[in-house]
Formats: structure tokens, C-alpha cells, sequence
């Protein structure tokens, strides 16, 4: 019956569900579902591209701990040993393009600016860390760059739609 609620008490909120009771909570719920998800892995790209920019025995070809000897220690083991050949090539420069992009990621879904162009790399990144760094950890859900993988894709599939950027971008061209 048009005008009329049912099942539940309330007002009808901004988002055109009950404001009140159980139906409220469950629209509020999905609503938000993503963005404890969105701040996590925006939080720890962002942690983990500055982490590797400012250590400096990282940032190194040799040494202990660069980033140098950990793509030889795992090349053998690697499941595209050619993908860290092309690494080695220029440790350095690998590392600073996977903290960069790290960044980039990490920055782009914190904001929710053009978030699943950044969840989509976020899940680039964890795949080709899967492929070579983590592919020999046995079992398999030991290695975390798969876990990191899985879930970036809800976020390439949904966006960020609320506290986002996007969100905003997205009103303004909806007011045009």
C-alpha cells in the first residue's frame, strides 16, 4: 500500500529505508559494510609505501634486508621466476615502483578517489607479491599477499560509495 511502512517503526531516513528498528540497521550495515575494509587497506598500503621509501637498507641492491637480496632469495621458488628477473634488473627502482604504487593505492582508497582503479592495483600488487615473494609459503594461507588478494576484489567490484571522493564526484555530476 503506497505511503505505508511495513514491519517496522521509524521514520524513513535519507537513504530510503526505515529510520528505526531492525530494517534501519540492516541498511545502515550494508551501507557501510566496506568502509572497515576501505580504511584497512588504505591505512596498510599507505603504512607499507612509506615503510619501504624511508628505510634505507631496503631501498638497497645488497645487504641485509634490501630488497635486492630478498627478489634472489625468492627468485628459485617464485611461481614467474621471470617476473623477478625483470626485478633484478633494477632492484631499486622495483622498489620504489612498488612503494609508490603503494602510495597510490593506499592513498586512493583511504580517499575513495577513484577507488576501484586503486583496489584494482592494490590487487595487482598483492598478486605479483603472491606470485613471487609468498608462493613458496606452505601451506598456502600462511603466505598473507593472497589474503591481501581477496580482499581488494570487493572493492573493485563496489567502489568506495560513501566517504568518498567518488561519492562526492559522483553527486555533483548527478546535480548537472
Amino acid at each position: 500500500m503506497p505511503g505505508r511502512r511495513h514491519g517496522t517503526t521509524g521514520t524513513t531516513g535519507s537513504y530510503g529505508t526505515t529510520g528505526g528498528g531492525l530494517a534501519g540497521w540492516k541498511a545502515a550495515g550494508t551501507r557501510y559494510a566496506l568502509l572497515p575494509l576501505r580504511v584497512f587497506l588504505g591505512v596498510t598500503f599507505i603504512y607499507a609505501g612509506l615503510d619501504k621509501i624511508t628505510d634505507s637498507a631496503f631501498m638497497s641492491d645488497t645487504g641485509s634486508g634490501s630488497i635486492g637480496e630478498m627478489m634472489r632469495g625468492v627468485r628459485d621458488t617464485s611461481a614467474i621466476p621471470a617476473l623477478v628477473d625483470l626485478a633484478l634488473n633494477n632492484p631499486v627502482g622495483f622498489g620504489y615502483a612498488i612503494a609508490c604504487g603503494e602510495l597510490a593505492v593506499g592513498i586512493g582508497t583511504l580517499l575513495g578517489l577513484f577507488a576501484r582503479l586503486a583496489a584494482l592495483g592494490g590487487a595487482l600488487i598483492s598478486l605479483s607479491l603472491w606470485l613471487t615473494v609468498s608462493w613458496q609459503t606452505d601451506p598456502y594461507y600462511y603466505g598473507n599477499d593472497l589474503a591481501y588478494l581477496m580482499s581488494w576484489l570487493p572493492l573493485v567490484l563496489a567502489g568506495a560509495s560513501v566517504f568518498s571522493l567518488d561519492a562526492v564526484l559522483a553527486e555533483r555530476r548527478r546535480r548537472r
